[in-house]
């Protein structure tokens, strides 16, 4: 009997496992993308109406030129050294030397015409191009990203060029490649509707993938100005990195951006991808600092992006050439996936989204990159997909880390919020009573201060000491937890009967303040005392008793009997111990009766 694994299975699978499930994936896609059939033998590319579009790789032959000083005339005679690339589809890989490009090709049907040659990859540096008719030149251009752009016949993205065909005529095409990085040649021939459909669609979809690019570029900086958190800057530097690599390999850049900075043409690839590669170790880095990642791996990151600094450094100094950094990129480019790999594994099987969301974005990422660098090399077919393989991965990649940034600016909102109620509470703990969640001593003496700051002669302020006149006994018989069930009910009770804006303050045991303000005159601040004490008039009811207690006011007010906090707490108090000695349950005023200028 077969059984099947759970999803949860594969999610709790150890590193080790992880690791050799990413490779298989990988293998399983090269092999679905290596050229499977045999190196058939060159043909003639017969070119009609009926197909306007022709792939001329399975026509092309190659002659190495180490010297790179071979001429067309000597090419001319030496039809019979080309023989077919060894490599995968419309790529070279990576070489030094110049190659020469043979492809027979003729036009048929009655009607001459004129197609475009189309090789459909930006950087190539030097494309000479000769088209021969019976052992004559009839046509000839340069192409390339180091060539004048002023100079082309057809001013695109890529390396275009117009061939004027005579219908029965059989022409030899020449084209001899010179390029610094991966000769990668997607040749086509098209007619002039199907190039510029192509050309149309290709610049429809570099335009989305780009103001996409640009847009998280934007948003992350923006971010990182307004919130200070560095991880939008390295979030920045990965996107950054992403995106120049591709506006060089699909000619944006040289088309829009930097024009005929030969410079930028020649180093900005190495320069992306070792920016990418640095932005994607800093990134990983920070997010997953905790206990899933433990400090040295963490300084190692942090050592891994700054190697991967000092190599882009070198490499715009040219202490180092483009095939150095091809090797630097394949041999580190997938390390921060691999290394953050275990973190990720354990935050996913904790339940965290942010490790999920890591072995997803690491999978596509880990793919796409290896593709890429496949298609350098020469070992991968270059074509639509393969070509747009790190493109797409990397659009996903930001897309996926950017809601990995939405869960962690989630999380410090929580930190946030979480440390404000903390905050929040210890002030109330400080300013509050803890049985009945009125205001205590100091919240009171603050909240008086202010006041009195406000009082007149026709807006007084009122300060009324309370005690309970025979808590102490419902305590000693009932017990304490009925005498706490008492004093809140008596808080309630009290701020029941007065107004929102007046204060309700427990100083402790069976004694309570309250502040009332914006009187017009005494008489009004004994009303409000007098309703105080008719309040107590009617038993309370709890959960297990029914207790009749009695209550005895003292009062001070201001700016009448003093303008101090502390003094004014003091005649309010002595004025109710006066009631306590004069018979309880009544309301006594200050002596002191004095207007206070």
């Amino acid at each position: 009997m077969t059984i099947t694994p759970s999803y949860s299975q594969i999610i709790f699978w150890p590193p080790a496992r992880w690791m050799r499930f990413l490779h298989l994936l990988l293998l399983v896609n090269l092999l679905g993308l290596l050229p499977i059939s045999a190196i058939a033998a060159p043909a003639t590319i017969s070119l009609s109406d009926t197909h306007p579009r022709v792939e001329v790789w399975p026509a092309v032959t190659i002659l190495p030129d180490p010297d790179k000083k071979m001429t067309i005339a000597e090419v001319m005679t030496l039809t019979g050294s080309f023989t077919p690339p060894q490599l995968a589809d419309n790529t070279l890989g990576m070489r030094k030397d110049a190659v020469w490009l043979h492809i027979p090709l003729s036009l048929s049907g009655k009607n001459d015409a004129d197609w475009v040659l189309d090789i459909d990859y930006a950087v190539i540096n030097r494309i000479d191009m000769y088209l021969v008719n019976k052992k004559v030149i009839v046509q000839k251009a340069t192409l390339g990203n180091l060539q004048a752009r002023e100079e082309r016949s057809i001013k695109g993205r890529v390396h275009s060029e117009e061939l004027a065909l005579i219908a029965g005529e059989q022409y030899d095409l020449f084209l001899r490649v010179e390029n610094v990085g991966s000769m990668i040649l997607p040749i086509t021939l098209n007619s002039h509707s199907a190039f510029h459909a192509k050309s149309l669609n290709e610049q429809m979809l570099q335009g989305l993938l780009t103001g996409l690019a640009l847009c998280l570029l934007i948003y992350s900086l923006t971010q990182w100005i307004s919130l200070r958190d560095p991880l939008f800057v390295k979030y920045a530097l990965l996107i950054l990195g992403g995106l120049l690599f591709s506006l060089l390999q699909f000619g944006v850049g040289a088309q829009y951006v930097w024009f005929e900075n030969f410079w930028m043409e020649t180093h900005i690839g190495g320069v992306s991808a070792l920016m990418a590669i640095a932005g994607t170790f800093l990134f990983i880095e920070q997010v997953l600092a905790g206990p899933e990642l433990p400090l040295w791996l963490g300084k190692l990151m942090k050592l891994g992006a700054g190697v991967v600094l000092f190599f882009a450094l070198c490499f715009c100094l040219d202490w180092i050439d483009i095939h150095t950094v091809t090797a630097i990129v394949s041999t580190i480019g997938l390390l921060p996936t691999i290394l953050g790999t275990p973190g990720a594994i354990k935050r996913a099987r904790k339940g965290d989204a942010v490790g999920a969301y890591f072995l997803v974005a690491w999978t596509v990422y880990f793919i796409t990159t290896a593709i890429m660098i496949e298609v350098i090399k020469g070992h991968l077919p270059a074509n639509f997909w393969t070509m747009h393989s790190f493109q797409f991965g990397a659009t996903f990649d930001m897309l996926v880390f950017m809601r990995v940034l939405g869960l962690r600016s989630v999380d410090l909102q929580t930190a946030v919020n979480h440390a404000t109620h903390e905050r929040d509470t210890m002030h109330s703990m400080a300013h509050s009573d803890p049985l009945t969640g009125l205001p205590n001593r100091r919240s009171l003496n603050a909240t008086i201060t202010t006041a009195i700051k406000e009082t007149s002669a026709d807006n007084i302020l009122a300060i009324y000491m309370l005690d309970l006149d025979g808590f102490k006994q419902v305590n000693d018989q009932y017990g304490h937890d009925t005498g706490d069930e008492l004093l809140i009910a008596v808080a309630a009770r009290l701020k029941g009967c007065l107004r929102s804006r007046d204060l309700v303050s427990r100083l402790g045991g069976d004694e309570f303040v309250v502040m009332s303000s914006g009187l017009d005159s005494a008489e009004q601040a004994r009303e409000i005392g007098d309703k105080l004490l008719q309040a107590f008039s009617y038993a309370f009811i709890l959960s297990e008793q029914t207790c009749k207690i009695g209550l005895t006011i003292g009062y001070a007010l201001a700016p009448l009997d003093g303008r101090d906090t502390l003094s004014l707490l003091k005649r309010a108090d002595a004025a109710m111990y006066a009631g306590k000695q004069d018979g309880k349950n009544c309301v006594l005023r200050s002596e002191a009766s004095a207007v206070l200028n």
